[in-house]
């Protein structure tokens, strides 16, 4: 049988999260084209993770003699995180996703780890390099060209989209920033069924208080999309990113990342018909490369 080393898992870990990550967008679009919207989505989406993630903390307890001890003093980050990574930046992105491309959506929010390394300098003093200058240029270059292209196409409301993306992405980065020391303390698996969990709570709650669960109607299509976005664009890779985090660090982590842009464009092509041009292609080789930029500097 195969052994791979714990750096080698962690690689293998990020690619699959990676690609399986980059199939959100695709069924998101494809559910809002059976007539759901993004808080619908964002219901239903949680509504079935959420029992998974709570078998997965129960087989954590009862696997365990006792809780890990540094949980009760992390609990209220985790609590935190979970309403700003899961809910807050899920919401930001679904409603974006209503108003611009899959390959914008994906590339405006790719752009977090410039935005972590950005907070990191504001927060943190961690140093704000030339690399770091140089990234940040490039990638909203990137996101710029795209940007551009489909506003002269689709009007205002790609603005409003790239807005809304853009401040997912700023949610996410926050999530990240705070929650690696905390994944380490904790340990991957208890903390991203915590903050699932939460986030989960979070969004139900939001439905109930706000929104009419019995005009909902949902076909059948519907409910597999949401179903495949539940169990394998979210679940599955929440797990697998929390622990390549552990195993190979966020910078290593972001560096495979890379790979996400690409699959979710390809997709959309692909299912969704979406337009692909000359601006998108440079747009996307210039995310992709300031990324990288900051990934090998840092």
């Amino acid at each position: 049988m195969l052994s791979l080393s714990p750096r080698a898992t962690g690689f293998l870990l990020a690619i699959l999260g990676t690609a399986l990550f980059s199939l959100k967008s695709i069924f998101i679009k494809l559910a809002y084209l059976e007539g759901l919207n993004a808080d619908s989505v964002l219901m239903l989406r949680m509504a079935i993770s959420l029992p998974i993630y709570l078998l997965i903390l129960i087989w954590l307890i009862r696997r365990s003699d006792s809780l890990p001890v540094c949980l009760g003093e992390n609990i209220g980050k985790i609590i935190f995180l979970g309403f700003i990574g899961y809910f807050l930046s899920s919401w930001l992105d679904l409603k974006g996703l209503e108003y611009i491309s899959a390959q914008l959506e994906r590339l405006t929010l790719f752009s977090y780890p410039i935005l972590v390394a950005l907070l990191g300098a504001i927060f943190f003093k961690t140093p704000l390099t030339k690399n770091i200058i140089t990234a940040l240029l490039i990638t909203y270059a990137g996101v710029w060209i795209v940007f551009y292209q489909e506003s002269s196409l689709s009007g205002e409301n790609v603005v409003l989209g790239t807005l809304l993306v853009f401040f997912a992405a700023l949610s996410f980065s926050i999530y990240v920033l705070v929650g690696k020391k905390v994944i380490h303390k904790v340990g991957s698996l208890w903390f991203t069924s915590i903050a699932m969990i939460v986030s989960s709570v979070f969004v139900l709650i939001y439905y109930a208080l706000f929104l009419d669960y019995s005009a909902l109607t949902v076909s059948w299509l519907a409910w597999l999309w949401i179903l495949l976005l539940a169990v394998f664009s979210t679940v599955i890779p929440s797990f697998m990113i929390a622990e390549s985090i552990a195993k190979i660090g966020p910078a290593q982590t972001g560096v495979i990342g890379t790979l996400g842009p690409m699959v979710t464009i390809v997709l959309a092509i692909w299912f969704l018909n979406e337009p692909f041009t000359l601006f998108h292609a440079v747009g996307i080789v210039l995310v992709i490369s300031g990324v990288t930029v900051l990934a090998r500097g840092r």
